[in-house]
This record gives C-alpha cells, sequence and structure tokens, in this order.
C-alpha cells in the first residue's frame, strides 16, 4: 500500500532493482494551491535541466537539440546519459514528458534502448502532483541483469545517491518558485513497487 505524504511537507522517494536488476525510482510531491506560476510538463523539464547544470557547477552541462538530450561532462562531447527529444503525449502544457535513454557511457552497453525518465504534473484535489520517475534503466555500474553485492552497494553509494539528492533538491527548488515559500522537504519511503532497495 502507498503511503501518500504531507501534501506541503513531504517527498515521497522509493529506489529499488527490479527482478531483472534494471533501475525503478520514483518521488513526488503534491504542490499546494494556489500556486504562482502554472506547473506544465514544459516548464519542469527546463528546470530540471536547469538544477542539473547549477548543481553540478556547469560539470554536467545538458545539451539539447533536433536529435535528443545528453548530459555531458564538462565541455566535452562524452555524454554521461544520451536521450531520445522529449514526448509530450498530452501536449507542452498538461500531463506528462518522457525521455528515452538510448546511450551514455553510464549506461551498459547492451541496453541502451532501455530506460525512460519521465516528468509528471498531475491535478488532484488542493494542488498539483509532480512526479519525477526512472525505470527500466541499467546502468554501467551494475554490470549485468545480475549485480555482484560489491556492485549494488557501489551503485547505491554513488549513482543512487546523486539521483535521490538531486530529485529532492529539484522538488525543493521548484516548491519555492511557484508557491513562494521556502522550504525544507522531508523525505519518506514509500513502496511502490517490489524489489531491492538502492
Amino acid at each position: 500500500m502507498v503511503r501518500r505524504p504531507d501534501t506541503s511537507r513531504e517527498v515521497a522517494c522509493q529506489q529499488i532493482l527490479e527482478p531483472d536488476a534494471s533501475v525503478y525510482s520514483v518521488q513526488w510531491l503534491v504542490l499546494p494551491d494556489p500556486l504562482l506560476r502554472p506547473v506544465t510538463p514544459r516548464f519542469l523539464f527546463e528546470r530540471y535541466l536547469r538544477l542539473v547544470r547549477d548543481w553540478t557547477f556547469s560539470l554536467i552541462r545538458p545539451m539539447q537539440n533536433e536529435e535528443g538530450v545528453q548530459f555531458r561532462l564538462l565541455g566535452s562531447s562524452l555524454a554521461l546519459l544520451s536521450f531520445q527529444p522529449p514526448e509530450y503525449p498530452k501536449g507542452e502544457g498538461e500531463g506528462e514528458v518522457h525521455l528515452r535513454v538510448n546511450g551514455g557511457i553510464l549506461v551498459q552497453p547492451k541496453e541502451c534502448d532501455r530506460g525512460l525518465f519521465s516528468l509528471f504534473a498531475e491535478r488532484e484535489p488542493g494542488g498539483v502532483r509532480v512526479t519525477v520517475q526512472l525505470s527500466d534503466y541499467c546502468p554501467l555500474l551494475l554490470g549485468s541483469a545480475r549485480p555482484s553485492l560489491l556492485r549494488r552497494l557501489l551503485y547505491r553509494l554513488t549513482q543512487a545517491y546523486l539521483h535521490k539528492i538531486v530529485t529532492v533538491r529539484y522538488l525543493e527548488e521548484l516548491y519555492g518558485e511557484v508557491t513562494g515559500e521556502k522550504v525544507r522537504l522531508k523525505v519518506q519511503k514509500v513502496r511502490v513497487r517490489q524489489g531491492k532497495e538502492t
């Protein structure tokens, strides 16, 4: 059963390895009404790219063109993660945006056609629920569908930890921008899917 977080003070979070050792990670927050500005998938996407650049002091630079989106290291052409162009199933003004992983040095070479990063903006009573979700992703650090304990630990202490920190920071900054209220959000573990925690 999913425990819903306090609508204005908690970020729900789950990060697991699924049975095939792909990663599933989800974090969400409910932004309370009234909002100072509309929250659209396009807005969420742009703010996420900006946060990645700013939070890493431009060590990781999101680059976007007609071929897709890449998270590049420094000023090089080396892509840590590469995505197909953003998909807006309901248009840029509502619903969600999806980016399909198609490569990058952080991805297992044989699994470059797997992985989906999604941002959702869903209206619900009392506010807008913003969700950050990564699914079916196969990081290089895990090595295979049967990663060793050492590989799982290494992934948990590095990439999984950084993803969680960046996402929570993203939701905190988003909260402040659209409500005008700066808060320190608590992280509350939830169970959405079954799997091994990362």
